[in-house]
């Protein structure tokens, strides 16, 4: 169906850094962003963290939360390349003087198995059983949000990664949510920060290159939206249409028209309905591009099926899947010049905070003990530990939990994802760092890394719109012709 089919509630503003504030209806809210994890016992939780904070230990101990098996699987591959490079730097090998103290680090890791309630287990182990200082986590909204749940109520300090701002801040508290503006509404978590993106700058991504194709092919502005019913692809379904109106709208764009292919549950294993309503499209045009939020199996099933059956758009923009080689090698050629966001890159100018590394060389040694092609998730797992010392550079005591949540939330500085400052005045909140990306496509061939061997498919940056600083590797082309 049409997004005519789906009303938008309210009005407001959105402020969107460089163009201004865009008037524009919206329909968002807990229910379309998915339910808070369930949390119980955290008023026990509550009083043994409140007891660990008041230890003379010289330890501090670091619990890192991440899906290592499950669905999400491919963005832990990194992690044990990342943390043997955060463990063998010199402030975690060494330790850190802090308030006059030298302290050691110990950082313990647990599988969320892709699940949240096992992620929302794993959590109350490491504060009960381990002890944990600090909780760290990353990866798509199903590990993430009863991850940062948890330790907001059991005011545990703890930074997360690689989920949309939108589904982190209505899944932390049950009362918040976004409102007519497009902002955080609700209350600042206390104890929980997270850095990454969301909606607008998803748009601010993907519609330059929509732009870019439609006035190249004469491509028509319908396009297909596949959303799933859970957390990220309830997120997308209430916050795409308005913002990406919005911004067209600010940027003296067209107006685009949207086919939205139903809420389906994932694991679907059948698409054809779907696959007809997007060749179907909207008057009388079928759609010519498309936006996605699916689990990567999904998206395999569903971009197999899209093929077999006649519908190829003339762009594929997505989310949350193609971010690693496994889905590229698994489709083979029907990868070919699918983009999507970039938020890590070898070629991006930036640096360790902890070393002193850059993008390329971080890139360049995981290839060469690994063995395997780089993927963009190592770089946001690297800058969880790189913003754990920045706030600990900014206190007096490593185990008062309160004045470390505290420092999470003004940390300001540059690292391996780029420049990162969670107290920016254009932030949806504090304590919220927006990274900036850049598209890419998949396209046949290698990109260069000095000594390596050439890999079938590469990621190549086609589009730097939002991200100037990181350069151009190769141009943008229709993923269809």
């Amino acid at each position: 169906m049409s997004n005519e089919g789906r009303s938008n509630e309210g009005s407001g503003e959105l402020t969107i850094p460089g163009w201004g504030s865009v008037e524009f209806g919206r329909r968002l809210g807990l229910k379309a962003l998915g339910a808070t994890a369930a949390v119980g016992g955290l008023a026990a939780l509550t009083g043994a963290s409140a007891a660990s904070a008041a230890t003379k230990s010289k330890v501090i101990k670091i619990g890192y939360v991440t899906p290592k098996t499950g669905a999400l699987a491919d963005f832990a591959g990194p992690d044990n390349f990342v943390l043997s490079l955060v463990r063998g730097s010199s402030v975690f090998s060494k330790g850190m003087t802090i308030g006059g103290t030298k302290y050691q680090f110990e950082i313990t890791v647990k599988d969320s198995q892709s699940n949240p309630s096992i992620a929302s287990q794993v959590t109350t182990q490491l504060i009960q059983s381990t002890g944990v200082d600090i909780i760290v986590t990353s990866s798509a909204p199903e590990t993430t949000i009863p991850v940062s749940a948890v330790c907001e109520g059991a005011h545990i300090p703890c930074v997360s990664t690689v989920c949309p701002w939108e589904a982190w801040w209505a899944g932390v508290d049950s009362k918040n949510s976004i409102g007519p503006t497009g902002n955080a509404v609700g209350s600042t978590p206390q104890y929980c920060t997270m850095f990454f993106f969301g909606v607008p700058q998803f748009v601010l991504c993907f519609l330059p290159m929509w732009e870019k194709i439609r006035a190249r092919t004469n491509a028509n502005t319908v396009y297909a939206a596949m959303f799933p019913n859970d957390s990220d692809g309830n997120a997308f379904a209430a916050a795409w249409p308005p913002t990406l109106g919005a911004i067209s709208a600010a940027t003296k764009g067209p107006k685009w028209t949207e086919v939205f292919g139903g809420a389906y549950t994932d694991g679907t294993s059948d698409y054809s309905t779907m696959i007809e309503t997007f060749k179907t499209g909207s008057g009388g045009q079928s759609c010519d591009f498309f936006i996605n939020a699916p689990l990567p199996p999904d998206f395999f099933t569903f971009w197999t099926q899209a093929s077999q059956q006649g519908w190829r758009p003339k762009l594929a923009t997505v989310a949350k899947v193609m971010l690693f080689p496994t889905d590229v090698y698994a489709l083979g050629n029907l990868s070919n010049n699918v983009a999507t966001d970039c938020w890590f890159s070898p070629n991006a100018p930036y640096r360790s905070s902890l070393t002193g590394m850059t993008a390329y060389d971080f890139a360049a040694r995981y290839q060469t003990v690994t063995k395997s092609q780089w993927v963009q998730s190592m770089g946001s797992t690297y800058s969880l530990f790189e913003i754990v010392v920045e706030a600990l550079k900014k206190v007096r005591n490593p185990h008062d939990r309160q004045a470390v949540a505290n420092a999470l939330r003004e940390v300001n500085y540059d690292g391996m994802c780029g420049p990162l400052n969670f107290s920016a005045h254009t932030n949806p909140a504090k304590g919220i760092g927006i990274i900036n990306p850049v598209g890419i496509q998949w396209k046949p061939g290698s990109t260069k890394l000095v000594g390596h061997k050439k890999w079938a498919w590469s990621p190549y940056v086609v589009d730097n719109t939002l991200n100037p600083h990181i350069p151009l590797q190769a141009s943008l082309e229709p993923t269809n012709g």
